[in-house]
């Protein structure tokens, strides 16, 4: 074969086949193809799209191109999840103990935080000693033991997908579906999983901004995960405004923890249990005996019960971290200057922008621009009132956490603009659009 005619081929509108994308992909991730021909074929992707099958055998041929697990022989049926990013998206640290405190074994590798997202491995390293950079090895001994891990991606997982993606990065070619879906899918069917959750943000705090955009890419993934053969259910959820109250890295461990004793925020122990909820559902061996109510039922006893933090406590020590800092999350790092920002009138909360608070707290210091830059784990900021609830003039609208006075300027300003406030009545968000299952 010749890199020129199959980017020709895809350029002209004509589906690749098996065989063509499996050398390409092969060719690059190995070397064999340069850069600037990887680039052409990325741009044909993103104009002419790709077929169903084109897309799920570009996403087995990422995750064929390192090693991939297989916890089925060793633990039976494993269930996973994955988040697309939001603002305070806390939502696997109460979720995988919840679901592993119900007897189905949660493997998971996760990300670290990237631009306004903060990611689930920066949350947990605000914990002393906890580690996130766990072995494959390490990673199946501790969900046999403990049937619960969650750990960072090893290199040697989809290595493909690391070297397209950086590609795509610096050639404008991020948004296309297909390489978002094979992206995501082949770090989910390289870890071995036989049952996954997707959590597909939208809105304004959110990479996808309009329903239809999210809708086709939980559709795309379901797909492909369906005929990789494992179980899937997407979730369309509400990112238009912050999850829970806490965005910032030891803020959000701090309000999951509290979630895992019963004392969360509604909004996100309502988006817990549903994601734990399908999650639990899809590890029973018969889900058509066991309603989805049943699942969250079960979770929202095992969250008011203890059992999940338990379960958390159990993976915090097991990765070597301080349960000191589980059983008193006031220990957890705090910021020196606190500022409130107040409510200016009375009335209804009619918008709380999602993306202009993720914005205020990368001002502080929560996020990073560039992947390996240093974060605040202290940081952040508190959100008081949801869209829908009436306040009065001078209720605090946002508390802000900052070790910089300057930091703490831009963020303020950012912040005053986020919040819109009507004199009708508002009604609440929806926590989620649609699910959209297997088929």
């Amino acid at each position: 074969m010749r890199a020129t005619d199959v980017i020709a081929k895809k350029r002209d509108g004509e589906e690749l086949s098996t065989a063509e994308i499996e050398w390409f992909v092969t060719g690059f991730t190995e070397g064999e193809i340069p850069d600037y021909q990887a680039a052409a074929w990325l741009m044909a992707i993103y104009l002419r799209g790709m077929s169903r099958r084109e897309t799920f055998d570009l996403t087995r041929a990422m995750a064929a191109s390192g090693d991939q697990l297989n916890l089925s022989d060793m633990l039976g049926y494993t269930v996973d999840k994955h988040s697309t990013g939001g603002v305070g998206d806390k939502v696997s640290l109460v979720v995988l103990p919840l679901v592993a405190a119900a007897g189905v074994p949660v493997a998971k590798m996760s990300g670290r935080g990237l631009g306004f997202s903060g990611g689930t491995l920066d949350k947990l390293e605000s914990i002393p000693g906890l580690c996130v950079d766990l072995s494959e090895s390490q990673f199946v001994q501790q969900v046999l033991h403990y049937g619960i891990v969650l750990t960072g991606q090893t290199r040697s997982l989809a290595p493909a997908d690391g070297v397209l993606y950086a590609l795509r990065d610096v050639t404008a070619t991020v948004s296309s579906l297909p390489l978002i879906a094979s992206s995501i899918m082949s770090k989910k069917l390289a870890s071995g999983a036989n049952g996954i959750v997707l959590d597909v943000k939208v809105g304004m705090g959110a990479f996808m901004k309009r329903v239809e955009e999210a809708r086709a890419l939980a559709q795309i993934m379901v797909d492909i995960g369906a005929d990789a053969g494992r179980d899937m259910v997407a979730l369309l959820s509400n990112m238009n405004q912050p999850l829970g109250d806490a965005v910032g890295n030891a803020l959000e461990l701090r309000e999951a923890i509290h979630a895992l004793q019963g004392k969360g925020p509604e909004d996100l122990r309502e988006h817990c249990l549903a994601v734990g909820g399908h999650m639990l559902r899809l590890g029973r061996e018969d889900t058509s005996e066991y309603a989805l109510s049943e699942a969250m039922a079960e979770l929202s006893e095992m969250m008011d019960n203890g059992a999940g933090l338990a379960k958390f406590r159990e993976m915090v020590a097991a990765q070597g971290g301080d349960v000191a800092y589980v059983d008193d999350p006031d220990r957890l790092p705090r910021a020196r200057v606190r500022d409130e920002i107040p409510v200016p009138r009375a009335g209804y909360v009619a918008q709380v922008n999602a993306m202009l608070v993720a914005q205020a707290c990368l001002e502080l210091g929560a996020g990073r621009a560039r992947k390996g830059e240093p974060i605040d784990p202290a940081v952040g900021v508190l959100v008081h009132h949801k869209v829908g609830e009436h306040v009065t003039e001078y209720d605090t609208m946002f508390t802000v956490y900052a070790n910089d006075e300057r930091q703490l300027v831009r963020a303020r300003e950012l912040l005053e603009q986020a919040p819109v406030y009507r004199d009708r009545k508002q009604q609440p968000l929806p926590t989620f659009y649609d699910t959209i299952y297997s088929r």
